[in-house]
């Protein structure tokens, strides 16, 4: 198996690393309340041979229950602390809680919490911890979840092969706790990985919205590549379609 990440769409990667795979914040349907999936949908068999699932938060665009209701429910779920409890109730039999700075194996992969400046709220469930995760084999690769820039991200660059950015949300407008282009290309910056992929953009968005005001869709990879090229032109950024990869190689 080649070393490779996935981006599925949304907060959604799959990763291929040292014979592992590890796929994060599921969104595997067309349709999660008002959002509506633009673009390519999952491959089929994205969510098949699955080591672990990683969960950055739990609303609902990152944490979608009917997602991972398509997933074998023996597959190991890694989540914040406080948030067991959600997917216990679903039926997942191995659901590992990790605070930032917690460690856990998954097959060759070493996969450690980090912090996320982030709401980790959920409307009739209370609140848990916003996290990311950093993974590390033959290969060191950041998934950032869903945050703005906190203090001490610079720590997580050392020799860092690949940083998984967000860069939009699910709407024409961003609030707190998020990194627009120019903010993930800050945060690039500070990391200095070899490759950056920006996710979290063009993929959900408010039904029938498009036809109207399309622009928050397109436009933020290509604001964050501006931004790239100003503020962190020694990295290479990867912007990359649902179903496209990238080599670890």
């Amino acid at each position: 198996m080649a070393d490779r990440v996935t981006y599925v769409g949304h907060a959604t990667v799959l990763a291929e690393m040292d014979g592992t795979r590890l796929l994060t914040d599921p969104v595997l349907r067309s349709r999660i309340g008002p959002l509506s999936r633009s673009g390519a949908p999952p491959a089929a068999g994205t969510e098949a041979g699955l080591d672990a699932v990683l969960i950055s938060h739990l609303h609902h665009d990152h944490a979608d229950l009917p997602s991972l209701r398509r997933i074998d429910r023996e597959v190991p779920l890694l989540v914040p602390r406080g948030a067991a409890g959600l997917f216990e109730r679903s039926g997942f039999s191995r659901v590992v809680e990790l605070a930032p700075g917690d460690s856990t194996e998954v097959g060759t992969i070493t996969v450690t919490a980090v912090d996320a400046m982030h709401s980790g709220e959920r409307r009739g469930f209370g609140k848990a911890e916003a996290v990311g995760y950093m993974l590390e084999g033959q290969r060191r690769v950041y998934f950032a979840g869903d945050t703005d820039i906190f203090e001490g991200m610079e720590s997580l660059g050392s020799d860092l092969d690949l940083a998984l950015l967000p860069i939009w949300g699910w709407g024409p407008s961003l609030g707190p706790g998020h990194l627009d282009p120019e903010g993930a290309a800050k945060a690039a910056a500070l990391l200095s990985p070899r490759t950056v992929v920006p996710i979290h953009w063009g993929t959900l968005y408010p039904f029938g919205l498009s036809r109207v005001r399309p622009g928050p869709l397109r436009s933020p990879p290509r604001d964050f590549l501006t931004w790239m090229r100003k503020l962190a032109p020694q990295v290479e950024a990867r912007v990359l379609a649902p179903g496209e990869a990238v080599s670890l190689s």
